[in-house]
């Protein structure tokens, strides 16, 4: 049996994000996703390590990997229209999860249940580790842009660093107090 799973996750690095907004360095998925796993990560060893917690770091960075490859076959839904209402949010989570499934069943039978809840995202702890990274990883893609004086990310900034605020998970608070600030500084600042 030939299998296209891993030819059709090759193609995450065409699909665009932010595609309502003007960019200054626009942004793939394949990116977002290496960007969401590396945060990820991050998070899992705060955890672990300034508060106790038991997080798998290999387990929530490959499922931060994978947290978007069902917009393979959906496209990148902009945040303003998935969330706009109850009814689109309820029927584009429907779009992803029948995504989800279709790829899984593009793997060959005997990998399927290794995959599953990687893409499916059964685990309650991993999926919140992978949102809170998904959303620092929007938040930083928003720092950058107005760095690079595009006012365009403005509103979408100070919503998205309410939300990472309101955040219940200590690990989030770390990161932003510890290392987010260093996004908005220059090359030349960093040293």
């Amino acid at each position: 049996m030939r299998s296209h799973f891993f030819a059709y996750i090759s193609r995450m690095r065409f699909i665009q994000r932010w595609s309502l907004m003007r960019n200054t360095a626009p942004e793939n998925v394949q990116e977002h996703s290496h960007q969401v796993a590396v945060l990820a990560h991050a998070l899992a060893v705060i955890r672990n390590e300034k508060f106790g917690g038991h997080a798998d770091p290999g387990v929530v960075t490959v499922a931060a990997l994978y947290h978007d490859a069902s917009e393979i076959l959906t496209g990148d839904m902009p945040t303003p229209i998935k969330y706009d209402n109850p009814e689109i949010r309820d029927a584009y989570k429907k779009v992803e999860t029948v995504a989800e499934h279709k790829l899984l069943r593009m793997l060959p039978e005997e990998l399927q249940p290794v995959y599953a809840p990687i893409l499916c995202g059964e685990d309650a702890e991993t999926k919140r580790l992978v949102k809170a990274a998904d959303k620092l990883s929007a938040y930083i893609k928003c720092v950058e842009e107005l760095k690079a004086g595009n006012m365009e990310f403005r509103e979408a900034a100070a919503q998205t660093r309410q939300a990472l605020e309101d955040d219940p998970l200590p690990e989030v608070h770390y990161f932003l107090d510890t290392f987010l600030e260093s996004f908005s500084l220059t090359l030349d600042q960093l040293k």
